[in-house]
């Protein structure tokens, strides 16, 4: 049966900062790449079948430290990269606040396009969910990490499992190097097993 893992990146300056990273790069930081190393243990006993990852380094060296305990390859796919945030990416969510507070708003209430340039929820879902469909598709019947972003694994979720876009708001964020777990079952689909794991 297979098991899809949504795995977040470890923790950047960035994250510890309150600032949107989007499609930016920053890197892990001392504690991003612990928590990757020890999340690593705990997934690699779930013997994978293949990695695959946001091609942006914070999710790419997350995954790697898997790699180097299954000795599987990292495909890299950019459709796994987080939301694109227009104009509010490199600035701290009070810095959001303060410049654009019409846009903030929007964005607090949960409209899927709040303007600034950003990408629409339903598009990152869509690019997510090919993605991820072809990452399980591509290892049936085994178990897939994929190493990805907080709101790039919510809609990911959404999309797999068919929900609305008002009931995947209401999912939690992942913490930092937090995972979610979906099963395919053959006669309902694909169902939420787990949700925000961490060692």
């Amino acid at each position: 049966m297979t098991l899809l893992i949504l795995w977040r990146h470890g923790n950047t300056d960035w994250n510890a900062g309150d600032r949107v990273q989007g499609q930016l790069d920053p890197p892990l930081n001392d504690l991003g790449r612990r928590q990757a190393a020890a999340a690593a243990q705990r997934l690699a006993a779930l013997r994978p079948a293949a990695i695959v990852s946001s091609d942006l380094r914070r999710a790419a060296d997350t995954a790697a430290a898997l790699a180097a305990l299954t000795d599987l390859p990292v495909r890299l796919d950019p459709r796994l990269r987080e939301r694109h945030f227009g104009q509010w990416q490199g600035l701290t969510i009070a810095e959001i606040a303060q410049r654009y507070p019409a846009e903030y708003a929007r964005w607090r209430a949960g409209e899927p396009e709040f303007g600034c340039g950003a990408e629409s929820v339903d598009d990152m879902a869509k690019r997510v969910g090919a993605a991820l469909r072809e990452a399980v598709d591509a290892a049936a019947g085994g178990t897939v990490v994929v190493t990805t972003h907080g709101g790039s694994a919510r809609h990911g979720i959404g999309e797999m499992v068919g929900w609305p876009p008002q009931v995947t708001r209401s999912l939690g964020g992942l913490g930092n190097c937090h995972w979610s777990e979906l099963r395919l079952d053959a006669a309902r689909g694909w169902r939420l097993r787990a949700h925000n794991l961490s060692v």
